[in-house]
């Protein structure tokens, strides 16, 4: 997930300012959806100029993709945090359940970046969640089919049900809801299984996607 930054992106100075400008966005978006967050708030906060920060960003759009990325990233891969077998459906990931504590503990910032159209976050979580799922589906399966519809499954049921949970639209500490839509990506699997998408091993589903 590189960062659309123009030259000079391996400069630790630019990688500084960068960062900087993240944490104005994540900050400014802790009180409110980032399409009511101005470029003169964001370099205010961040303490450049605005030439700066176009000089990294053709807009704020692609500031809150990048802001957002180590959150994807820490998403994508708990979900995919083990080796041949997946946990089964009483024990999801451990990492799976420290991602969802963190998200719960900057609700207010995740709130405004998961808006009800996807926002953001969400809209970057379901790319890369969907790209890594297809790229696991056919590594390991390369003969089966339908792997890009069971791909979209994941990426659309976890990214809806994150959303929804940091809307308070359901009710879950992290540890519950972790165990709830492992079961269901689970269940996503296992129902390919049936279409001779995957194979099941040990009573669990095959690797998740």
């Amino acid at each position: 997930m590189t960062p659309p930054v123009t030259d000079g992106s391996r400069d630790p100075r630019a990688a500084r300012t960068r960062a900087r400008l993240r944490a104005a966005l994540l900050e400014a978006c802790g009180t409110r959806p980032p399409d009511r967050v101005a470029v003169a708030e964001v370099v205010r906060l961040a303490g450049v100029g605005r030439a700066t920060f176009y000089l990294h960003y053709d807009d704020l759009h692609a500031l809150a993709l990048d802001a957002c990325a180590e959150v994807v990233r820490e998403a994508v891969e708990a979900l995919h945090a083990w080796d041949r077998t997946p946990p089964g459906p009483e024990a999801p990931p451990a990492e799976l359940v420290t991602l969802l504590r963190e998200v719960r503990s900057g609700a207010a910032v995740y709130r405004s970046l998961l808006g009800p159209g996807g926002g953001p976050l969400g809209e970057l979580l379901h790319r890369e969640l969907r790209s890594r799922s297809l790229d696991e589906l056919r590594r390991r399966r390369p003969a089966g089919s339908g792997h890009d519809l069971t791909a979209s499954a994941v990426a659309g049921l976890f990214t809806g049900v994150l959303t929804d949970w940091v809307h308070d639209r359901t009710d879950a500490s992290p540890e519950r809801l972790a165990g709830q839509v492992w079961r269901m990506l689970l269940a996503v699997h296992a129902a390919s299984a049936s279409h001779g998408q995957s194979t099941v091993t040990g009573g669990a589903a095959a690797p998740l996607g």
